[in-house]
């Protein structure tokens, strides 16, 4: 009867079976965020003086401006002055020894701001022009634009900000389990939608708060953008990986959990009987699961634990 027993239940499953094995491969995992501009790319143009806009060339919002580009042209009566009296010690050091009062005047342009070659046309011109220029500190997007043609600005006003893009920061949420191995993923990859390209990420900073809404923890990645595809706010995928190592793995379909355990069935010395035995897993990829403990490299287990699960076999007193 024991027998028969068992070939009715080896008839009934069409159980398949698999070798536990090992592999080398790399764990991965994938997280979700945003594009941002790098603060440390983000330059305001302030005005260290008052004024008004005599003529604007940079004229409309997100427009890109290279370094050394005129912003625009503005009248400033402190200004003004600053280039009179630099003149004015221009013309009296030609007839008298005033080095001390030429370098002063000189510094007060530079301190408000003066771009050097106004100043240096001056000495050669021996003119100050009313006017006086702004240029671009670097190159940029203009992300804010806070004058307009014919404005009136007062002194310590942010007139720009200028944002280069040429890399950008990725914002991505981690859950707390995932902080424990993040240590363990160097390689980065961040894709968006609608971009073929992929790029490359380096790990720069986990900020040191948790966000209490999401219960996550924010991962920042620095990301080369020279071409420029990557704009802010876009939504990525960031997948991460682990360098090889040799793990033993069995197909996530020979798992199952039950009472917060997981569980393999495990061939035994009898053909047709299957053994269930506690494991504890970690996931390697969509496909597998990564042995911690319970297994060997020389134990065969059932491919489907959920069709044990559901069969006879529980009936049976197998599980």
């Amino acid at each position: 009867k024991q027998k028969v027993h068992k070939r009715s239940i080896t008839q009934l499953f069409n159980v398949q079976t698999i070798q536990v094995k090992a592999l080398k491969a790399s764990k991965s995992q994938s997280n979700y965020g945003y594009i941002l501009a790098d603060d440390a790319r983000k330059v305001d143009v302030v005005a260290w003086y008052a004024g008004f806009v005599q003529k604007l060339y940079a004229n409309r919002l997100y427009n890109y401006v290279k370094k050394g580009d005129a912003l625009a042209e503005v009248y400033s009566p402190e200004v003004y002055q600053a280039k009179q009296d630099y003149l004015n010690s221009l013309n009296y050091s030609t007839a008298h020894i005033a080095a001390g009062m030429l370098q002063s005047a000189k510094t007060k342009l530079a301190l408000l701001g003066v771009a050097n070659k106004e100043i240096l046309a001056i000495k050669k011109t021996r003119k100050a022009d009313e006017f006086t220029t702004i240029y671009a500190p670097s190159s940029g997007w203009i992300f804010e634009k806070n004058i307009y043609q014919g404005s009136a600005f007062s002194q310590n006003k942010k007139l720009f900000q200028i944002v280069n893009l040429d890399k950008v920061w990725l914002e991505a949420k981690l859950f707390a389990p995932q902080l424990k191995s993040l240590k363990d993923y160097q390689d980065f990859t961040v894709s968006i939608e609608g971009i073929v390209k992929s790029f490359k990420a380096k790990k720069t900073l986990i900020y040191p708060r948790l966000d209490p809404k999401e219960a996550t923890f924010t991962l920042r990645l620095e990301v080369d953008n020279l071409q420029g595809l990557l704009k802010e706010g876009m939504y990525a995928k960031v997948t991460s990986h682990t360098q090889d190592t040799v793990h033993i793995v069995i197909p996530r379909t020979a798992v199952i959990r039950k009472g917060g355990k997981w569980y393999a069935f495990l061939s035994t010395e009898f053909k047709g009987e299957y053994e269930p035995v506690e494991i504890q897993v970690n996931p390697l990829n969509q496909n597998q699961y990564e042995v911690l403990k319970g297994l060997t490299t020389d134990d065969t287990v059932v491919t489907n634990a959920l069709f044990m699960m559901d069969s006879d076999a529980q009936i049976n007193a197998i599980y």
